[in-house]
């Protein structure tokens, strides 16, 4: 998918794209209207850093229609390295933004993730949220590896519902790799929103917007679980600190010699 037409800077080897909640919904109706099979990451330092560490994944990162920059850090990050205004465009309002989109275009969305329970509430609260929305099915795949046959049976079932644009909700990295798979099979437009399901469904509860515009979400999700996450934040967290400042004292270095390269010693 071509980009050419929207800013991207690299962090730690990911390209992360300069965009907004409307310029996002903007492209997502375009996409979707022309049934172009394409994906979308919401991406948070966890994604980020899980790219630094698998190459593989960092590749189906950099091949997605757009990256948002879904974390504080990374907006921070952007920001640093010349997108100056640039806001966070974060996994679940941007859920939120594309349904409300949805009702006005009349385009219809799939949810694919979950537990049968967390789905079925998810799609309850969407639907009370936005009466309008068509949701044109609910599916939640086991947690264990699908098979090849159940994999293309999900697929054909998606694709027979006739949904614009697909939620995927299987967490990282398993939702990007699902929907890079996807790419060129399912025509229609595919959204990594991760904790979106367990947020929206009521499952899990936000963290307040306070926190989140400090960067400091990972605190508040950390102490709702912290056996699953101390892993994620505390060592991520802190390895994309140090390797980003590297980032940054490396593009410093250059930015000072460049003017010297071109001269050769007398």
């Amino acid at each position: 998918m071509a980009l050419s037409d929207i800013s991207s800077r690299v962090i730690l080897g990911t390209r992360l794209n300069g965009t907004s909640y409307e310029d996002a919904c903007d492209r997502i109706s375009r996409w979707a209207h022309s049934k172009q099979s394409c994906y979308i990451v919401a991406a948070n330092v966890h994604v980020v850093m899980t790219a630094y560490w698998n190459r593989a994944y960092r590749q189906i990162l950099n091949q997605a229609a757009l990256v948002t920059p879904d974390g504080m850090p990374l907006v921070w990050g952007l920001r640093r390295l010349g997108i100056a205004n640039q806001a966070r465009v974060y996994g679940p309002d941007l859920m939120l933004a594309w349904c409300d989109r949805a009702t006005q275009e009349n385009l219809t969305i799939y949810l694919y993730g979950g537990t049968d329970t967390m789905v079925q509430r998810l799609a309850q609260n969407l639907q009370q949220q936005f009466p309008n929305l068509t949701i044109a099915g609910i599916q939640a795949p086991p947690f264990r590896p699908l098979t090849a046959a159940e994999e293309a049976a999900d697929i054909a079932h998606i694709d027979q519902s006739g949904a614009a644009v697909v939620f995927v909700g299987l967490g990282c990295p398993k939702q990007e790799e699902w929907m890079a798979r996807q790419q060129g099979k399912l025509n229609a437009v595919m959204i990594g929103v991760g904790a979106a399901f367990s947020f929206h469904s009521g499952t899990v509860s936000q963290a307040p917007r306070w926190m989140m515009a400090w960067g400091l979400e990972w605190a508040y999700r950390l102490w709702q679980e912290p056996r699953r996450l101390w892993r994620r934040y505390i060592v991520n967290n802190t390895a994309f600190l140090l390797l980003f400042g590297l980032q940054l004292m490396n593009r410093a270095m250059r930015s000072i010699l460049k003017p010297y390269s071109g001269h050769s010693s007398s």
